[in-house]
């Protein structure tokens, strides 16, 4: 959660006499438009439009012409300081920072919101640039500034791999590679969490992995993005009702032991490599029963021993030796040979 930065001055009270310059009507319009109202609801241009009976693109016009009769007047002179303490702020935040973000560090409620982001629409020294495919809505003072974490954060995003996860440091590392050039006050971890945010490509999942947003390691929509998280953060095979336990715990998403099972068995991500207890396939393992496993081996390594491949098939599967045992004396699948070594039929 944000925290939230105290302000010397009330916003309503700046915004109040920043509007006691308009007309009645250029006022109803700022209000409506950027919910200064009691209710703090904005209204669309068409709403506006309907109210008095004009078209969108006139009220568009008031509004534009509201805007610009307020930063000519003495009262935007006047009130000067409340500006150069919200530049402060934006600068505190890393000098570029998201919407939703800035809003929420400089208040809690929707009204007071609503207030703040008026006063940065009406400020002269401010920049909103609106969200894209690449980033979200976002506010900064420093044109120079903002490009450079722009273009930072597509290189970030140009070297991640589609499916590739990377810890939270190690994102931070590469990406303070990209921005050496910046002013040393921004190189601290939340200022640049802070701009990662800005990413709508760059996201992090709920186990506080990093990866591109389109990837179902970060997106999970289902129980079988969530299993895949919780095993790939375990790190080594684990049985399906710990896995279940553990969506539960890391995604806050009800999980039931007998379809996190099914859904186990049905994808090709994960291999039963024991009793229940299931890995990745991306680790290596072999995907198949002990017999499938024992065919695999042969046939890639060529005809080996009893004990060779009873070695080789613990590696792949945690079983007793007697199972892999009662596999090899299969002879529909496996034969052997005049120097006790085993063949494939």
């Amino acid at each position: 959660m944000a925290e939230k930065i105290q302000l010397s001055f009330k916003p309503k009270t700046i915004v109040k006499r920043l509007l006691s310059v308009l007309t009645k009507r250029g006022q109803d319009v700022i209000e409506n438009r950027y919910g200064l109202g009691a209710k703090g609801t904005r209204m669309t241009l068409d709403a506006i439009g309907k109210k008095y009976d004009i078209t969108r693109e006139r009220v568009r016009q008031i509004e534009n012409h509201s805007l610009a009769l307020v930063r000519k007047s003495k009262e935007y002179k006047d009130v000067q300081s409340a500006f150069d303490e919200l530049k402060a702020v934006v600068v505190s935040l890393g000098g570029i920072v998201s919407e939703k973000d800035l809003l929420k560090h400089l208040a809690k409620d929707q009204a007071t919101q609503n207030q703040v982001n008026f006063l940065l629409v009406v400020g002269e020294e401010f920049i909103r640039e609106r969200e894209d495919d690449e980033f979200t809505h976002r506010w900064h003072a420093d044109p120079e500034l903002a490009k450079k974490i722009q273009n930072a954060l597509r290189k970030l995003y140009s070297r991640l791999s589609d499916d590739e996860l990377v810890v939270e440091g190690d994102l931070i590392n590469t990406f303070l590679e990209e921005v050496k050039d910046i002013n040393e006050k921004y190189k601290n971890e939340e200022v640049i969490r802070r701009w990662l945010s800005i990413s709508q490509k760059i996201g992090k999942n709920p186990l506080g992995e990093w990866g591109k947003t389109d990837s179902p390691n970060v997106n999970a929509k289902g129980m079988r993005d969530y299993a895949f998280l919780v095993i790939r953060k375990h790190g080594s095979p684990i049985h399906f009702k710990e896995v279940a336990k553990a969506i539960s715990q890391y995604f806050n998403k009800k999980a039931h032991v007998a379809t996190t099972h099914n859904e186990l068995i049905k994808d090709p991500r994960f291999v039963l490599v024991g009793r229940g207890l299931y890995a990745l396939a991306e680790w290596g393992y072999m995907s198949g029963v002990v017999k499938d496993v024992i065919r695999k081996i042969i046939e890639k390594e060529g005809p080996l021993t009893r004990e060779e491949i009873v070695k080789k098939v613990l590696k792949e599967r945690y079983v007793k030796e007697n199972t892999i045992m009662v596999n090899l004396q299969n002879t529909k699948f496996f034969k052997k040979d005049k120097e006790s070594k085993y063949h494939t039929v």
